[in-house]
This record gives structure tokens, sequence and C-alpha cells, in this order.
């Protein structure tokens, strides 16, 4: 590496004085360019991605808000007379939670109440519209703690028929 460095300096030596200053400026600018290319270009890929995300975050909850009332008026599809311990195991199964599903059990009378740990925040969110388009089912509490990844989060729901 020395010697490189060396055969550099003579080379830099051989040349006149504003060469020197071109070849110097030059390699401070090209320095400088491919920081940003290597820098700060993912950055604004990253910072577009996140932006289309949350374009499109948008535009599900202005439909989900134009449908709102006809889902409300149409009330539950299914009536279910399966317990509520057995509708929501199937259903966080069939939702793709079943391996966060901690803990499922009864709650005062005609509740239950709910441990997931480590899901995915946008899963249980659609979980619970289909539980109550579905089942009549609606969140009387919910407690959900994020975690150290993205979109993952502990929640533990108090559910009841609405």
């Amino acid at each position: 590496m020395s010697e490189l460095w060396d055969k550099l300096n003579a080379w830099l030596a051989s040349l006149s004085e504003r060469e020197r200053r071109l070849v110097t400026w030059g390699g401070i600018a090209a320095a400088l360019l491919l920081l940003f290319a290597l820098g700060v270009f993912p950055l604004y890929s990253v910072a577009n991605s996140a932006e289309q995300r949350v374009e499109r975050k948008r535009n599900d909850l202005a439909w989900m808000q134009s449908v709102a009332d006809e889902l409300r008026a149409a009330g539950p599809v299914q009536a279910s007379n399966a317990s509520l311990v057995v509708i929501v195991d199937q259903t966080a199964r069939a939702a793709g939670l079943a391996a966060a599903l901690r803990d499922s059990q009864p709650s005062g009378t005609g509740g239950i109440r709910v441990r997931l740990e480590s899901a995915p925040f946008d899963v249980i969110v659609a979980w619970l519209g289909d539980l109550a388009s579905s089942h009549g089912l609606i969140v009387e509490s919910a407690t959900v703690d994020r975690t150290s990844r993205t979109g993952i989060v502990n929640a533990s729901l108090i559910m009841r028929k609405g």
C-alpha cells in the first residue's frame, strides 16, 4: 500500500501546479459524489417506499370509511352458536395468527380474553374486522404494545358479542 502511495505522490509531483490542483479537486469531487451515491440514494429509496406504503394505507382507510355505514347496517353476516373460544381459535388460525395466539379464555358473561404475542399489527386489525363482520364480536378493551420489530405487536384483547 505504501508503494502505491509513493507512486501516486511521484505522479502528482510530475504534474504542473495547475494539473495537480485539477486532479486534487477532481478527486475530492469524485469522492463526494461516490459518498452521495452510496449514502443518500438508498435513503431516498427507503423514504419513497415508505411514502408509497403510507399512501396505500390511506387509500385503504378511505375505502373502509366509505363502506363502514353499509357494513354496520348489514350486521353480522353469519351468527354462530359455537363458543367464543372456538370462534377465536378457528378464525385466528385462518388469519395466520395461530403461532401468535397465546391464550384465550372466557371473561365475564359473554366475553373472551385473548392474548397475542409477536403478531403483525395489520393481520390483527384484519382479523378483528372479520370477527366483527362475520361473528358479531366487538372489542371491549385492547392493550397493544409494540415490540422491537416494526409492525409486530403484543396485544391483550377483551371481546364480546355485539
